[in-house]
């Protein structure tokens, strides 16, 4: 044999082996909605993007460091079985009919678990955070030894977790589950007049509009349209008119400070109606919504950013935190901004320029 067979025959091995990986590529659907940060922006803000105390989903399934919510989404997860008198063997088929459609959901393929462990922390997961919802709103169901809600930090390091690009669910599955348990409880009184739809826009109406004006209708209008949590919010935030097309630079927006000089004046936005992104210019008066800005702003925005640029929405996210970072540019600008009541910075007095920066 000469040399000429012997590297025809490496080739066509590397040829097999090469076949083998795009046999099992994972097909990208139009459902893909879940993504993984890319390594080089995750490797400057990891914790931003990471779960601190509970994952959801697949990418974070399995760490060490999560595992004491494990226990926790299992007591829940009995207390579900319990009152929906359902055997678990039901929901877990309920969960494996609808495994492809799930995974189709993420944007990558699901390596490092096989069907069945799949199946188990979707039905696990999903249980988790139905019943976290129906507890919030059901509040009579929260008992001393439901630790969450009784521990004030817990609950919200919880929820910046549900808040995550990369831990995610889809909405889907936890609305079917929601209804085949409402069904096979009919006419138990704890799940009659609610819905899934229902008790998760309270909480995320409690939850999220305490950081970010969005208008409190919109959650139950967008939530059908929705892909999960953090799509839901991405629709709600979007402008109620579509804005002017322009590219937006440092060259298009001087400073607060610089702009009171020029006799513009500062307000915030009117009626508690108006999403962050509805800033409107008219008669030489700047009206922005009121934002708070808190310890998470800038891991909840971090996250709203790589869901914008990776699901393909317009920038106008992007171009709100580019329009606040050049005009909140230092110290004084901020100040104006206070005292015209359309800012309030907490421990995070430069949150628009760390973000700016990413």
């Amino acid at each position: 044999m000469d040399d000429g067979e012997d590297v025809s025959i490496d080739m066509e091995k590397l040829a097999d082996t090469l076949s083998g990986k795009l046999a099992t590529l994972h097909h990208l659907s139009k459902e893909c909605s879940i993504y993984r940060v890319a390594e080089p922006k995750r490797r400057l803000n990891s914790s931003d993007f990471s779960p601190q105390m509970v994952s959801i989903g697949p990418f974070h399934h399995g760490k060490e460091e999560l595992r004491a919510m494990e226990e926790h989404k299992q007591r829940y997860l009995k207390c579900f079985l319990q009152r929906t008198k359902v055997r678990m063997a039901r929901f877990l088929a309920f969960v494996n009919e609808r495994e492809t459609k799930l995974r189709n959901c993420y944007a990558e393929t699901i390596c490092n678990l096989g069907s069945d462990e799949f199946v188990v922390m979707v039905l696990v997961d999903a249980v988790f955070l139905i019943e976290f919802f129906l507890r919030f709103y059901k509040r009579n169901l929260t008992t001393d030894h439901h630790c969450i809600f009784k521990k004030p930090k817990l609950y919200i390091e919880v929820g910046d977790d549900f808040l995550l690009v990369e831990n995610q669910l889809p909405l889907f599955i936890l609305n079917d589950l929601f209804d085949l348990a409402k069904t096979a409880t009919c006419g138990d009184e704890l799940y009659e007049n609610i819905s899934f739809v229902k008790m998760t826009c309270s909480w995320i109406s409690k939850y999220i509009r305490a950081r970010l004006p969005i208008q409190e209708n919109l959650l139950e209008t967008h939530f059908s349209k929705a892909k999960h949590f953090l799509d839901l919010i991405m629709l709600c935030l979007q402008p109620s008119q579509s804005p002017a097309q322009f590219e937006l630079n440092d060259q298009n927006i001087p400073s607060a400070k610089e702009l009171q000089q020029a006799g513009v004046k500062f307000k915030p936005a009117a009626g508690s109606s108006k999403n962050l992104l509805d800033i409107n210019f008219n008669q030489g008066i700047l009206e922005i919504p009121f934002l708070t800005v808190f310890d998470n702003t800038v891991r909840v925005c971090r996250n709203l950013l790589a869901f914008e640029r990776m699901h393909g929405y317009n920038g106008y996210f992007n171009d709100y935190i580019i329009m606040m970072a050049i005009l909140v540019s230092c110290q004084k600008d901020a100040e104006l901004l206070i005292q015209n009541e359309v800012l309030v910075l907490g421990t995070v007095p430069n949150v628009f320029g760390k973000l700016f920066k990413d």
